[in-house]
């Protein structure tokens, strides 16, 4: 027996593999899903997907390599319709090893989550495999980007090596839970575990109606990440970089951030992450002269901008995102500073020293700029000399303790008690507050400049071309105590 007489039963054999259980199949499809490979298919480029290990048909499991627009990215997809897709033994051996690979090849790495759960049969030995995986993904997190896509069931322990990753994008069909909704006491798995909860709780960064779209969005994601912690993000763009945003030059007060953040960034790069969590916060990745960048805004139009817990949290584990691969980082600070309406003052504090550590630790290059007010923490954790390397100032900004209002009321009381017309008075002391401050704060040399916020674009443009070549030597130690 040699090749010729054995060609027909390999062929035969990886055909049944790959069909799999017809009416597991066929569920998927019922559900508007595609099967694992099928997904795969779509993530990559065509005809570039290779499997490895096709043959171990009882793992649950797909995994390989291929090319997204020509780079290199190693992928696992879980298979509901081999055994549910649940993890054991056999599994964990196929991702870890995925994972190993794109590691040590250097290359980004894709996870796509659809499991009934672990492989009951294996006992304790499941745990394990859930362990394995997650130790992969932890020994992966700073060295390659991560992407996790919930596109069915990820309970358990599946939904925490999918929050191991650095962006999770979920489908329509998407659960994450941790707990079933009879335990929670929830009507529905959706209503506490489908895409919009997961968004609203911070689980989620991009969210689609189909497999489709979902797959869509990780190869857009995909373009505007790096391939590992040395490379650089860098894609060619039509958008002017001197190109400048002449209506803010015409407004009195920013109104929204998010507007801003994206007329910042090249046509058609932005994607916006975990919009729908703690909204006073914008994040957003995308690129400026076809080099990548991460946007950190406050939103004003919420509450005056003010930091939150889930806000700080937000924010904190982007910028630790963008530092692990050295993206240029530009913070948007228009803050009244710290949320008044928080109960719980330790906890705000922990969240405001979340924000505060992550940016004063980040080694990557960063530009900020005060767009309205940045009063408290709202300057020191995202605008002060400790956050960026360069800050630039719009007219009528203002750096303070305090805002305007409180500013006057304390300092400025006497000047109210008399006047003709007290609230006329009130609003002339806080306007002058207002138009002193940005120069004031350039004189103390709190910023580099006041700009027209027509050129801001390509102001932070040329402070990141500064930048490129930014080093920074720290001290001997192993990590900082970051204030989770």
């Amino acid at each position: 027996m040699g090749v010729k007489s054995n060609l027909p039963e390999v062929r035969a054999y990886r055909r049944n593999v790959f069909a799999g259980d017809e009416g597991r199949v066929k569920e998927q499809k019922d559900l508007g899903k595609l099967t694992a490979r099928e997904r795969l298919t779509a993530l990559f480029d065509e005809a570039s997907f290779v499997e490895m290990n096709a043959l171990n048909e009882k793992s649950g499991v797909v995994t390989g390599f291929g090319t997204i627009d020509g780079r290199a990215v190693y992928a696992f997809a879980q298979d509901l319709t081999v055994a549910l897709g649940a993890v054991g033994d056999a599994q964990a051996k196929k991702v870890a090893k995925i994972v190993d690979m794109a590691k040590s090849c250097g290359a980004p790495v894709i996870g796509i989550y659809d499991t009934a759960g672990a492989k009951l049969e294996e006992g304790a030995l499941a745990l394990d495999a859930y362990a394995r995986i997650g130790a992969a993904l932890a020994s992966a997190s700073g060295v390659v980007p991560t992407i996790a896509m919930v596109m069915g069931h990820c309970g358990g322990i599946a939904a925490a090596c999918a929050q191991m990753q650095d962006f999770v994008i979920m489908s329509k069909a998407g659960e994450l839970f941790v707990n079933g909704a009879q335990v929670v006491g929830a009507k529905s798995l959706d209503e506490i575990a489908g895409a919009d909860a997961a968004m609203k709780g911070g689980a989620c960064h991009l969210k689609a109606e189909s497999d489709e779209e979902a797959l869509g969005l990780a190869r857009k994601l995909v373009s505007l990440l790096p391939d590992n912690n040395m490379e650089v993000a860098l894609n060619e763009t039509a958008d002017d970089v001197n190109r400048e945003l002449y209506a803010y030059n015409e407004i009195e007060e920013l109104a929204d951030v998010r507007a801003l953040a994206i007329e910042l960034l090249d046509a058609d790069s932005a994607m916006e992450l975990a919009a729908d969590f703690a909204p006073e916060m914008v994040t957003v990745l995308g690129s400026i002269g076809g080099r990548t960048v991460g946007i950190i805004g406050t939103q004003p139009s919420v509450n005056d901008g003010r930091l939150t817990k889930d806000g700080c949290r937000k924010a904190a584990r982007f910028a630790r995102f963008l530092d692990s691969f050295s993206i240029p980082m530009v913070t948007l600070a228009a803050s009244a500073g710290m949320t008044t309406e928080e109960k719980n003052q330790g906890a705000l504090a922990a969240a405001g020293a979340q924000l505060m550590f992550a940016l004063a630790d980040a080694s990557n290059a960063r530009v900020s700029i005060v767009c309205g007010q940045a009063i408290g923490m709202g300057y020191a954790a995202l605008a002060s000399r400790a956050a960026a390397d360069v800050v630039y100032a719009w007219p009528g900004s203002m750096i303070s303790p305090l805002t305007a209002a409180a500013n006057v009321a304390i300092l400025d009381g006497d000047k109210l008690d008399g006047a003709k017309d007290p609230m006329a008075k009130r609003a002339e002391l806080e306007n002058e507050l207002k138009a002193a401050s940005a120069i004031a704060s350039a004189n103390a040399g709190l910023v580099d400049d006041v700009i027209e916020p027509a050129a801001t674009r390509q102001m932070i443009a040329a402070a990141l071309n500064m930048l490129e070549s930014k080093r920074v030597l720290k001290p001997a130690k192993k990590q900082g105590n970051l204030p989770l």
